[in-house]
């Protein structure tokens, strides 16, 4: 059984120069059908032309005929051409009647299966492959190359040699192999930047390699290190090289890591632009044992409430040498997890505005799972969990650290004061007619939601149906907290929003489309958890196709110049990168189909814009000026529900829904310029044309990143 989690899976079947005749593929779908294609080698590798379209079906067999010798020894098979599970099962035959003896045995078998013959393919090349020794460049490696190049053509003032370091790199080092230690080194002193110092504090080591590369090097004045006598931990040893530091600034690197060439350039010009700032952080790119690029880890913008989950800042985190003086440098009892306990304590109290992201990936990480917190996972989780635990407890919040949807990352349970425990909710659902759907989630509201203090608000523009009629008039008869309202009145969601809205009597509000379905009693009771993060206006859910496709993991603002979901028609359990889809995270924008707003936040932005957003990028809108106004948008995977989109209004593409979409995607950008804004929630070096993004090599290199827009609320 198989997963294909992306759009483009395939497999490539190999045979030799004598093989038998037949292949006979077998594909079986899971859920609903697949769509398969063959791909025919004809000496040029594998082309679109040279492609052989299968068809659609649930089940299907595939003979191909692939000759009983060739120098021709390859096949690529596509066995779908959208996310799903499936089954693929592959046997070889050598005669024509051994083939259809098989087929016959398996239509008996199965009233659905399809059978696709392909003619003969190519055995044999028609002129020798031309060689070549060059490797196609990647999108990784491209990638990688531009944004060096571009880094290396920045300018910086010349730091004189009587200046004190500027910034101050602690290397705590255990039993390292000389081969690590000389190419940090080398890393180090092959910066195009000067006034920064190495310091690398080793733990005791008891390895002579390790011991013989210090012998090597104690006179070398470029590196200061530091011999402490006991192993006494990775903490303690860091701590060491902490008190030796001179920088202003501090930052840390693993003893068999490498800084990326112009990494500390990238770093300095940031700094010199934001002198206020009072903490850096950078991309980092994942290699291998030989350094070779394997992948990218692109962070988006400060994210508080995603660093409650994971600590996804990590490598390069640069401080201010004074504040953690001022705050006892690492604490030894959290080994494994020393450096997330230390972050969280570093960012209490600073400023949103002061924490700088730099996109550029100027700390390279070798991950071969040799690491502390690799090797004692269990125990860095551990450490982990209590080092958030103590960080909201400083901000006078009680709570409980729970797994994510990654058993090692983290969801953090608020535990409320009874007055604040459980705010009124008041629920506003669009409706005309559509029996079905508003049936299904009045339903999922007060038989199967677990939230208890809450009311709701249909707000319908004009229904006629009588089994419709029938229901409103019944949930109002068994239930005080249900209220409807119809007006016949071209369908407006802004002004259905709006007159909830001024009918609401809730502490908050919560928008629902009328084809969501509830499937998880819990749903609204994480949402109002999200509430208790710090400056939080907007709340957004995890919504699910009916065939729980990914349908809204987080709306990017700037997809095709104006916004689109993150993420869409992926698997259900899909993670995304880093993770960051198995938790909480804060987003620019999140789809109005389910959406919590506190009564601050709506007082304050005011109502939804009936005139300019009747029906699309509404929510859009609101987010964005809410995201201005210095408010703080969640998304939560923990919230799931089903929504089966536009199912009761249709498609907005042809005739005059058709123009007045083309006339609010206009709105949009004549009013927040979406074609040009990069959401921080992504990364500048996203594709912005669809939502699963490409990987695109820069232009320029972008600079520093801040979450927030600056305003008077922070």
């Amino acid at each position: 059984m198989w997963l294909a989690e992306g759009d483009d899976p395939f497999f490539l079947l190999r045979f030799p120069f004598i093989r038998k005749r037949f292949l006979a593929i077998r594909l079986t779908a899971c859920d609903g059908e697949i769509e398969p294609k063959v791909y025919v080698n004809k000496g040029r590798g594998f082309r679109e032309e040279d492609s052989r379209e299968i068809g659609r079906g649930k089940d299907i067999i595939i003979i191909v005929d692939v000759g009983h010798f060739g120098t021709i020894g390859t096949v690529r098979l596509d066995p779908a051409t959208e996310p799903c599970r499936f089954a693929i099962n592959v046997e070889e035959f050598d005669t024509t009647i051994a083939v259809e003896r098989h087929v016959a045995e398996q239509e008996g078998l199965s009233s659905i299966l399809k059978c696709v013959r392909l003619a003969k393919l190519p055995r044999f090349w028609k002129s020798l492959p031309i060689l070549s020794f060059r490797r196609k460049s990647s999108a990784l490696q491209n990638y990688i190359r531009t944004a060096a190049g571009l880094a290396g053509e920045i300018t910086l003032a010349e730091a004189q040699s009587s200046d004190p370091p500027w910034l101050s790199i602690v290397v705590p080092v255990y039993n390292a192999p000389a081969r690590y230690l000389n190419e940090l080194v080398s890393s180090f002193l092959e910066q195009d930047v000067a006034g920064a110092e190495l310091i690398l504090s080793d733990d005791g080591s008891t390895a002579e390699e390790t011991l013989g590369w210090y012998a090597a090097h104690e006179h070398d004045a470029r590196v200061n290190c530091i011999l402490n006598p006991v192993n006494s931990g990775i903490a303690r040893a860091t701590n060491v090289g902490l008190a030796a530091a001179k920088g202003d600034w501090v930052t840390f690197l693993d003893h068999d890591d490498v800084i990326a060439p112009h990494g500390l350039k990238v770093i300095r010009q940031a700094m010199e632009a934001s002198p206020d700032s009072g903490f850096f952080y950078t991309d980092e790119l994942v290699v291998n044992d030989d350094l070779k690029p394997t992948g990218l880890l692109l962070k988006p913008a400060y994210d508080p409430i995603l660093l409650s989950g994971v600590n996804y800042i990590n490598h390069f985190s640069i401080y201010r040498r004074e504040r953690l003086r001022d705050l006892n440098f690492l604490r030894p009892e959290f080994d494994g997890s020393q450096d997330y306990d230390l972050l969280l304590r570093y960012l209490d109290g600073l400023d949103n505005s002061q924490v700088l992201h730099i996109p550029y990936p100027a700390y390279w990480w070798r991950r071969n799972g040799k690491t502390y917190s690799r090797t004692f996972l269990g125990k860095a989780t551990k450490s982990a969990r209590r080092a958030l635990q103590e960080h909201f407890e400083r901000k006078h919040k009680p709570n409980t650290i729970l797994p994510a949807l990654t058993e090692t990352l983290h969801r953090v349970s608020f535990e409320a004061g009874a007055e604040a425990t459980c705010p009124k909710i008041s629920i506003i659902i669009p409706n005309k007619d559509s029996h079905a759907l508003i049936s299904t989630l009045l339903t999922g509201i007060y038989e199967e939601t677990n939230y208890a203090n809450l009311e709701v608000i249909v707000v319908d523009n004009g229904t006629t149906d009588p089994a419709t009629i029938e229901l409103y008039q019944e949930y109002g008869n068994r239930h005080s907290t249900f209220q409807f309202h119809i007006k016949p009145a071209p369908f407006n969601f802004s002004r259905a929003i709006n007159e909830g809205m001024a009918r609401a009597s809730g502490d908050h509000f919560l928008l629902l489309n009328n084809d969501v379905e509830i499937i998880s009693p819990d749903w609204l009771d994480e949402m109002v958890q999200c509430l208790n993060y710090d400056d939080v206006g907007i709340v957004g859910a995890k919504l699910l196709y009916p065939d729980r496709r990914i349908q809204h993991a987080g709306v990017i603002v700037g997809f095709g110049g104006l916004a689109g979901h993150w993420y869409l028609n992926k698997p259900e359990t899909f993670g995304g990168p880093m993770n960051r889809l198995h938790l909480r995270s804060s987003m620019a924008c999140v789809t109005g189909a389910v959406m919590l707003i506190t009564r601050e936040c709506a007082e304050e932005i005011g109502p939804w814009d009936e005139e300019n957003f009747a029906v699309a990028y509404n929510d859009v809108d609101y987010c964005c000026r809410a995201y201005k106004a210095g408010y703080r948008i969640v998304w939560t995977p923990f919230a799931c529900l089903i929504h089966h989109e536009s199912v009761s209004r249709g498609s907005d593409k042809s005739g005059e829904r058709r123009a007045r979409f083309e006339v609010e995607k206009a709105n949009l950008w004549r009013l927040h310029g979406t074609q040009d804004f990069i959401d921080p929630a992504s990364h500048p070096a996203y594709s912005r044309d669809r939502s699963d993004p490409r990987l695109v090599a820069p232009a320029r290199l972008a600079r520093e990143r801040r979450w927030f827009v600056l305003s008077e609320r922070n």
